[in-house]
């Protein structure tokens, strides 16, 4: 089934936020009440200060996922530099998982990078989040082990990060 990725409309921010956070706990990434929870609920300034894409089904409107797509400059851009982007976040709700939501809302933050120019998309994930590294291992990810980090004392993240090729111009062969 074919799914609507597209930025986040400001009626569905709160949704977007919650549908977030509640995964990230349902999936034991972060614990309910802890220091990151507010920050992924946050959908609203997700949206100011950055770019929050959502997977809609067709058919109800209803979100199915999200991903926050920080592109240079943007405070959610924990790990980029220079001429790369970012995405963080992303989260699929649990009802929804198999229908090729995390990978069409990661293959919208490729295509948006690409549309800024940037040569570089670049990630953090938990050793837990397997499913995922499946997903950006499929896309052409490879780990970065050299930018590993560790936000807060006892989560680890490990880094992956992508190059992005240059769209070829009209004088290319075919």
């Amino acid at each position: 089934m074919d799914l609507i990725i597209r930025p986040a409309l400001d009626s569905e921010l709160d949704d977007a936020g919650h549908l977030t956070a509640e995964s990230f706990i349902a999936d034991g990434h972060t614990p309910r009440g802890g220091d990151y929870e507010p920050r992924l609920r946050d959908g609203r300034d997700r949206a100011r200060h950055a770019e929050l894409l959502v997977a809609a089904d067709p058919e109800t409107g209803a979100l199915l996922g999200s991903v926050t797509f920080a592109p240079p400059g943007s405070p959610y851009a924990d790990l980029a530099r220079g001429q790369e982007g970012e995405f963080r976040m992303l989260a699929v709700r649990p009802e929804a998982r198999g229908r090729g939501a995390g990978e069409a809302l990661v293959r919208a933050c490729l295509d948006r990078a690409r549309e800024l120019g940037l040569t570089r998309v670049v990630m953090s994930t938990q050793e837990s989040m397997v499913h995922a590294h499946r997903i950006y291992e499929r896309l052409g990810f490879v780990r970065t082990p050299e930018r590993d980090w560790s936000p807060v004392p006892g989560i680890d993240l490990l880094t992956y990060a992508i190059e992005l090729q240059v769209e070829a111009g009209s004088d290319s062969a075919h």
